[in-house]
């Protein structure tokens, strides 16, 4: 006869029935499937011939059931045998979603995974019951009150299931009124329009009134904050009610408060273990006595006190604010107790994750030195200067206290390498020079050196240009760098809007940079460039602005040679936030160049650039950019610009090199015949050149769509407006404006807008744009569409 020892245990719950105690000859298991019984043995508390107790078979139970295998366990007594009967759990053979649409299905298999129901484990119910509930109760806070969630579990052969996620997430619930009870010196209105969330009338479809729980904590903190700004130091939120609606289709918030009266500072009390640095702290907790309490500058107080104590070797101290009020005065006495903590020197100062970088290359760009006192402001403007070497993806900094020891600390830097070489190609079409191809190959890290070297080169049917760069960032002494450069370049304008010549030059420059601080650089260099060129037909234009080409009497397929050394020397200033795709920061250059003596022209050219990013969200998911390039060139001691150093204009929307004053021809002109039987002269509405340039552009980067928050750091969309213009200084007199169709500054303003597109894809840097022009001439030739195609390595 089989007595029951024990009939069943429901997960925590155990039933327990008692038998005399007797010695076990025997243990036999029913209901394995998937578990093994060597398995299943090895979590008993009963072996053979031992007494089989009350406890060692309660101890059974528990064991087998925190296996999470089994859902029923039943243990029975025939004579002196112990039969385990168990129910296992069924295995997951599959997981579907379905209606799931704000809960991706990545994100819900994420917090499945994290849960333990994954295929091929087993099902737990109760898992499953904690997850729904999980999941409903994130989509209320969403105010989707009528959000369902179910699990349907389907069996399968082999004792295994199916399970699906059935989600109907219903419409969140929209914001029919908030009320601010208590509010006596500013108007619901005004305390509401600091909210993230608002009332809006129903007739305003575009704006959002959903409701969300998180939106309305972040709008109580701000409501604290404008109260205690303002002088209401005590200042409270007494309760806030949050009403749903039967139908649960929306929600009245109403928020009790507490105004308080207005405090004014009288005095500030400054104590503690503040070392050397009293006077300085003093100085910085000093407010003017009658001032309103305000909540933000005694926090600001607090950090700049925390900044000066981490600059003077305190990484850690302690600063604690306590308000006095005096309510029959309405004043209040700040009490600032500032406890400095011990003083940390640097031990070591390490590099991780610079696999190809060497450590040199990073130690360089490092201004906090081991032995010396930790100083925070350096250790941060250090990573700053490692970010912006262009060589990481991203850069950390970590300061660990040494064991044992009371004032050392090490500061590691973990660097996420990125790929600093790149093969580029670029590709467009234009009707006169037809397919443009460009390349570019360079390496940013040459052997981990940090050392620039890069071969570039462009080729379509106008032009053949081919130049070696190096740049060397650190010479002999930190900061000083050298960049060497040596070229060749081959034009020939016959497929060009340009006049028709030919010019073969070749040359080298090499540059001196030198630092004046973190973020101004002077630059000082030579360079060379020997011109030969053989004009097709013998322009007015150029030989009139031809510098000392006027001294030979010009013919087809006559050549002319120039040789000339210049001097350039220039004034940088950059503070961008990333070398990449930056948020914030300026950068501004300054760059004149003039002829040498011995030079065969006598010339001079000013630049200056600017761009700017500005933040316009607290995330910089929105920037504006803004870019201005002013350039001004012209001829000394009496001799003129050469045409082919002149400036050209490029913006988008716009051929190449196709903006600026033209050539044209009056044949109505007094003076056409009497040039024409001089030159060999040819109607056109050929582009010369100008001496004077403006270019502008403004860009409105925006989140691009289709990507997470997370895509700003590898693509990048902006809207833009460009506007340029070319004009020539020297066409004053009234003959010139006659034989040229030479207009005003004014009349030659080009302007397009459109969208652009940069993504930094695994197959390399991507650049699309597409542009209308908004202002041009009928002579211009336009290409709308633009792109580039690159590859990093």
């Amino acid at each position: 006869m089989i007595k029951v020892l024990v009939v069943l245990l429901f997960f925590s719950s155990t039933t327990v029935y008692s038998a005399n105690e007797f010695i076990i000859q025997n243990i036999n298991f029913k209901g394995l499937q998937r578990v093994s019984i060597g398995t299943a043995l090895l979590n008993t508390h009963l072996h053979i011939g031992e007494i089989a107790t009350t406890q060692k078979i309660n101890n059974t139970i528990r064991a087998l059931f925190a296996t999470g295998n089994f859902e029923d366990i039943k243990i029975l007594r025939n004579g002196s045998s112990i039969i385990i009967e168990v129910q296992e759990r069924p295995m997951i053979a599959s997981i579907s979603f379905s209606g799931n649409k704000l809960l991706k299905t990545n994100q819900l298999k994420k917090i499945m995974d994290l849960n333990g129901i994954k295929l091929g484990q087993v099902l737990n119910r109760n898992t499953i019951f904690k997850l729904e509930k999980t999941l409903k109760n994130f989509l209320a806070n969403l105010a989707k009150y009528q959000a369902t969630i179910y699990a349907v579990v389907t069996p399968l052969p082999g004792h295994c299931v199916s399970l699906k996620l059935i989600v109907n997430e219903s419409k969140s619930a929209t914001i029919k009124k908030i009320n601010i009870i208590g509010n006596k010196s500013f108007t619901t209105t005004e305390l509401i329009s600091n909210f993230q969330l608002h009332e809006v009338p129903w007739w305003n479809i575009i704006s959002n009134r959903t409701y969300q729980q998180m939106k309305l904590d972040h709008d109580l903190k701000n409501l604290r904050q404008f109260y205690l700004d303002r002088g209401y130091a005590r200042f409270h939120i007494d309760l806030t009610q949050i009403n749903i609606v039967p139908d649960k289709n929306g929600v009245y918030i109403t928020i009790y408060i507490t105004e308080g009266l207005k405090y004014r500072l009288c005095s500030s009390i400054l104590y503690g273990a503040i070392a050397d640095q009293y006077s300085d702290i003093k100085l910085l907790a000093n407010i003017p006595t009658g001032e309103l309490y305000n909540i933000t500058k005694i926090n600001q107080i607090k950090k700049e006190i925390k900044l000066l104590l981490e600059n003077y070797g305190y990484p850690y101290p302690q600063i604690r604010t306590q308000i006095e009020i005096d309510d029959w005065n309405q004043t209040a006495k700040l009490h600032l107790r500032v406890d400095s903590g011990t003083r940390f020197y640097v031990r070591y100062i390490y590099f991780k994750g610079n696999y190809i970088t060497s450590d040199t290359v990073l130690r360089r760009e490092i201004q906090q030195l081991e032995g010396a006192l930790l100083n925070r402001q350096l250790v941060n403007r250090d990573k700053k200067h490692l970010n912006n070497l262009g060589l990481f993806k991203e850069v950390k900094t970590k300061i660990e206290r040494i064991p044992y020891s009371i004032d050392l600390v090490d500061i590691i830097y973990h660097v996420k390498e990125r790929n600093t070489g790149c093969i580029s190609a670029g590709m467009n079409f234009s009707r006169n020079s037809r397919i443009n191809f460009k390349f570019d190959i360079n390496q940013k890290n040459w052997l981990g050196t940090g050392t620039f070297i890069g071969l570039s080169g462009m080729k379509n049917t106008c032009q053949n240009y081919l130049a070696l760069s190096m740049i060397e960032p650190y010479l002999r002494f930190p900061g000083i760098s050298l960049a060497n450069q040596i070229f060749l370049n081959s034009l020939n304008s016959n497929y060009t809007n340009y006049f028709k010549y030919k010019r073969i030059s070749y040359g080298f420059n090499t540059t001196l940079s030198f630092p004046i601080n973190i973020h101004q650089n002077l630059s000082i260099g030579i360079d060379y460039i020997h011109n030969n060129i053989t004009p097709k037909s013998t322009r007015w234009s150029p030989l009139k602005f031809g510098a000392h080409y006027l001294k030979i009497k010009a013919k087809n397929n006559a050549n002319f040679n120039t040789d000339d050394l210049l001097i350039n020397i220039g004034w940088y200033y950059q503070d961008f936030n990333y070398k990449i795709f930056p948020t914030l920061g300026s950068r501004i250059g300054l760059l004149s160049n003039i002829t040498l003596p011995g030079s065969n022209n006598k010339y001079y050219k000013i630049h200056f650039d600017a761009s700017r990013y500005i933040p316009l969200s607290k995330n910089h998911h929105w920037v504006l950019f803004r870019h201005t390039h002013i350039g001004y060139a012209n001829g000394l001691y009496g001799k003129q610009l050469p045409f082919y150093d002149s400036f050209y204009s490029n913006i988008r929307g716009f051929r190449s090199n196709d903006i600026g004053p033209t050539n044209t021809v009056h044949e109505q002109s007094e003076f056409y015949e009497r040039i024409k039987s001089l030159y060999s002269l040819e109607d056109s509405n050929n582009t010369i050149y100008g001496n004077a340039i403006v270019t502008t552009s403004t860009e409105l980067i925006m989140p691009t769509p289709f990507f997470n928050k997370n895509g700003d750091n590898f693509v990048r969309t902006s809207l833009f407006l460009d506007v340029s213009s070319i004009w020539n200084t020297n066409n004053k007199s009234r003959y010139n404006l006659l034989i040229y169709d030479t207009p005003y500054y004014n009349s030659t303003i080009r302007l397009s807008s459109g969208i652009t597109l940069r993504w930094m894809s695994p197959i390399g840097p991507l650049i699309f744009s597409y542009a209308q022009p908004i202002k041009n001439n009928k002579s211009d030739n336009l290409e709308k569409f633009q792109f580039s195609i690159g590859k990093m390595w």
